[in-house]
């Protein structure tokens, strides 16, 4: 898995799925996971879409196989963003779709509105503007990774972020890759979460944007979604019936093809 060395003993892991015609151009999808997860949590969209572009599968700082981060690292989103834009100048990308899941949806909606020139397309799946509203469950989780360690915290809180339809056999695939993240990483990561809040940025955002939506999400309801999507102009919500607030882990499918579809359709 290649690595890029984003500071001194810190590297980014990547993969690049291509299966594009070698004699047609193809711009490029670059996708980004959410909190607890890695490259792994898009295993259902690379078939979806590397017909048709190159797949960019980002480990986000201190996830997956990138550098696991200690736990007093000095967490910033703005140091996340800069990631993905050092990522893109190092693989001579000058532009790609950007595909973000949970709070990798939040770093994707800050990369549209900091850096336009980037980003030709927009999808958002459960991605929020605003995390303050896990502001009162972050002491918690912290404190049960701490006793119990992080796949204890993940198969505890999976219910709200799964939902009631997934199978347990695909629900226990993603507690045990999401319980493979360093308890150092997320003891910082954590902290920072309910700090995060791109609202007064989306109305920056240029670029296409589709927003994907559950019915009973626990990130915020779609009233409150749609508040914030629809200061992006020209932008179309999507509301998938489902009480995840994972969408594009419990409707992959569905998911994926709404991202195809927007993305190459």
């Amino acid at each position: 898995m290649p690595h890029f060395e984003i500071s001194p003993g810190v590297n980014l892991a990547y993969r690049l799925d291509d299966f594009t015609d070698p004699w047609v151009p193809a711009p490029t999808v670059l996708l980004l996971h959410g909190l607890a997860e890695s490259a792994e949590a898009w295993r259902a969209f690379v078939p979806a879409l590397s017909r048709h572009a190159r797949v960019l599968r980002l480990d986000l700082r201190g996830y997956g196989a990138s550098t696991p981060m200690p736990p007093d690292h000095p967490w910033r989103f703005d140091q996340l963003v800069d990631d993905v834009v050092a990522l893109l100048g190092h693989l001579g990308l000058a532009r790609v779709h950007a595909v973000g899941g949970k709070i990798g949806g939040t770093i994707a909606l800050a990369l549209a509105a900091r850096h336009p020139a980037l980003v030709d397309r927009l999808a958002v799946l459960g991605g929020p503007a605003s995390l303050a509203s896990v502001a009162d469950k972050t002491p918690g989780w912290r404190a049960q990774i701490a006793r119990d360690g992080v796949p204890a915290w993940v198969a505890a809180s999976n219910a709200g972020r799964m939902g009631s339809r997934m199978p347990p056999e695909a629900l226990a695939w993603w507690t045990e890759m999401m319980g493979r993240t360093a308890a150092s990483t997320l003891e910082g990561f954590l902290q920072m979460v309910p700090h995060v809040d791109v609202t007064p940025e989306v109305a920056r955002i240029t670029a296409p944007t589709l927003v994907v939506t559950t019915t009973g999400s626990g990130l915020g309801s779609v009233a409150e979604v749609r508040a914030w999507q629809e200061q992006i102009a020209g932008s179309k919500l999507i509301v998938v019936d489902n009480d995840s607030y994972h969408v594009a882990a419990s409707d992959p499918d569905e998911t994926a093809a709404l991202v195809r579809d927007f993305l190459f359709g």
